[in-house]
C-alpha cells in the first residue's frame, strides 16, 4: 500500500485495528500495536515493526506467535548481544507488585497483586530481588491471570530454584505471548462493545 493510504487509516491506539489493517499502518502505529500487546520497548520496535509491515497475519494470535519466534531466535542465539537485546525486551515488563506501572494493561493485570498484607508485598519485593540476582538481566515475567500473590510467589520460588537461565528466557517469552494474547482478546472485545 502507498504511504498515503497508510496515513489515511485513522485508528484509536487504545484499541487494536482489524488485523488486516496492520500492514498498512505507519511505522509509529505498528509500534503502538506492539506496545498494546506487549510493553513499550524500543528494542521490540526495532525487532518487530518491520515484521508487521512485511508479513500479513490471519489473526492477532498469529502475529503474537511470529513475534515469539523472533524472541526465541534471540534466546537461542550464541551471540551475547542478541541475548542482551532480548533481556532488554523482557525487562520492559514491570516488576510484579510494583507500585508504579506505566501501561494501563499492566496496571489492570497486576491489580490483584496489590491486594494482601504488607508482609506479602515485602516478600514479593524480596523474591523479585532474589530472582533478578539469580538471573542477571532478566525480570520475572508471568501471566498473572487473576492469580493471587501466594500462588505467584510459589511459582517465583520454584523458578528461582530451577537455576536455569535459558529456561527462564524461554519461560518469559511464553509468558509474554500469553499476556499479549489475553490483551488482544480483551482489546478486541472492547472494540466490539
Amino acid at each position: 500500500m502507498s504511504v498515503d493510504i497508510a496515513h489515511s487509516i485513522r485508528i484509536d491506539m487504545t484499541a487494536l485495528p482489524d488485523i488486516d489493517q496492520v500492514q498498512a499502518l505507519s511505522t509509529e502505529q505498528r509500534a503502538q500495536v506492539l506496545d498494546l500487546l506487549f510493553e513499550p520497548s524500543q528494542q521490540l520496535h526495532t525487532l518487530s515493526v518491520e515484521l508487521l509491515k512485511s508479513q500479513s497475519f490471519e489473526s492477532y494470535e498469529d502475529l503474537i506467535a511470529a513475534v515469539g519466534v523472533q524472541l526465541t531466535d534471540l534466546a537461542e542465539s550464541t551471540s551475547s548481544s542478541d541475548r542482551e537485546w532480548l533481556e532488554s525486551i523482557l525487562g520492559s515488563h514491570p516488576r510484579l507488585g510494583a507500585k508504579k506501572v506505566e501501561s494501563a494493561q499492566s496496571q489492570a493485570e497486576q491489580a490483584q497483586l496489590q491486594k494482601g498484607s504488607t508482609e506479602e508485598a515485602e516478600q514479593l519485593r524480596k523474591l523479585n530481588n532474589e530472582y533478578e540476582a539469580k538471573y542477571p538481566g532478566l525480570r520475572y515475567v508471568v501471566f498473572v491471570n487473576g492469580r493471587e500473590r501466594p500462588v505467584i510467589m510459589e511459582d517465583m520460588k520454584r523458578r528461582i530454584a530451577l537455576d536455569d537461565i535459558q529456561g527462564e528466557r524461554l519461560a518469559a517469552i511464553r509468558a509474554m505471548g500469553e499476556i499479549a494474547a489475553d490483551r488482544a482478546r480483551k482489546l478486541q472485545a472492547q472494540a466490539l462493545a
